[in-house]
């Protein structure tokens, strides 16, 4: 099994409001994505109270099903429009479990 983790914050051009209405999408777009791809075995979106604004965990069967998410189409819609636009920075680590 293969761990994607990503973290990310939001730009500073958004108010306290947007980023918290920003953060619900991003939880929603990405946790929906659960049962809908194949090799994703489990997604989860936490808000942490930290340095950075969004934390996506998520379990794959194997690299190359984390391959196959990277560019399936419904990540990519929920990538392009309701994560993408807003963030400043990302961080990523892919480890093996």
């Amino acid at each position: 099994m293969v761990k994607h983790i990503i973290l990310w914050t939001l730009k500073e051009e958004f108010s306290g409001e947007e980023k918290e209405t920003i953060k619900q999408g991003i939880k929603e777009g990405l946790e929906g994505l659960s049962g809908q791809i194949q090799g994703l075995l489990e997604i989860s979106v936490r808000l942490p109270s930290s340095t950075v604004d969004v934390m996506l965990d998520s379990t794959f069967e194997s690299a190359k099903a984390l391959k196959n998410y990277s560019t399936h189409p419904k990540h990519v819609a929920v990538a392009d429009g309701k994560v993408r636009p807003y963030t400043a920075t990302r961080a990523c680590m892919d480890f093996e479990v």
